[in-house]
């Protein structure tokens, strides 16, 4: 099995390693094409107005000068020799992509591109700062990850869908297993815009969400990580809202 892997945090994140360990108890034939830098919140951006750049870090460990989905795009019809990728692995992200973080995510768009490509694709990240120990959980995420792969490949899940698994912060013996869960709905109150002052004088400002806990509806994916699971949400990139074409029927005209 030929794995394409990719992330937004960059071809020097943590989490990247750990998603090669996690790719590497399924195949040898492992292929890295990564952002050179971060790309956090990149979401599904082409870059089209500036050249990229291609460098090669080691044997199949490639750095992109772009975004997520440029780095699919350029490991599929440029980088790899020969067939294409049996299935594209996005991650392991540094922090959950639950909720509406699925909008903003690069992690998330890379494991689209895979998809519109025609390859099954998986977005993976590791939730943290939930728990009082500050440090980002990655064993949790190379403990389950692969066999989470291996038993999603055998459903038939991955037609014109990703996968978007979310691993929770929490101890090893506090994990009480996999939910298949819907999207869920961020409380948009915890979106902060931190204002500081530079040497100068002058204001800058950070985007942040305050990592209080809201109180979402069980079934969801922040439902399933808060409460210790491990979070499976298949997601489309059809943003059709069928409720408002059942309402009012498809091919309703204003007149």
């Amino acid at each position: 099995m030929r794995i394409l892997l990719t992330n937004d945090d960059g071809i020097h994140a943590p989490g990247l390693k750990s998603l090669e360990k996690i790719a590497r108890e399924l195949s040898d034939d492992i292929w890295i094409v990564a952002p050179e830098t971060d790309q956090s919140g990149a979401s599904h951006s082409l870059t089209l107005n500036d050249p990229m750049r291609v460098r090669e870090i080691s044997d199949r460990h490639f750095a992109v000068k772009g975004t997520p989905t440029d780095c699919v795009i350029m490991g599929v019809r440029h980088i790899i020799d020969g067939a294409q990728p049996d299935i594209v692995l996005s991650g392991v992200n540094r922090g959950q992509n639950i909720a509406d973080d699925v909008t903003y995510s690069g992690t998330i768009a890379g494991a689209f591109e895979g998809s519109l490509l025609g390859i099954p694709s998986m977005a993976l990240s590791q939730a943290w700062g939930f728990s009082k120990d500050t440090k980002t959980p990655w064993h949790i995420a190379e403990e389950f990850g692969s066999g989470i792969v291996r038993k999603l490949l055998e459903k038939d899940f991955l037609t014109n869908t990703v996968l978007n698994i979310n691993f929770p912060d929490c101890p090893r013996e506090d994990v009480r297993g996999v939910q298949l869960t819907r999207q869920g709905k961020r409380d948009q109150n915890l979106l902060e815009v931190d204002e500081r002052i530079d040497a100068r004088g002058k204001s800058y400002f950070w985007f942040g969400f305050n990592r209080s806990r809201s109180n979402p509806k069980e079934g969801t994916d922040l439902w399933a990580v808060y409460n210790g699971y491990i979070s499976v949400t298949p997601l489309s990139l059809d943003l059709t809202d069928f409720s408002t074409l059942e309402k009012n029927g498809e091919g309703w005209t204003l007149s």
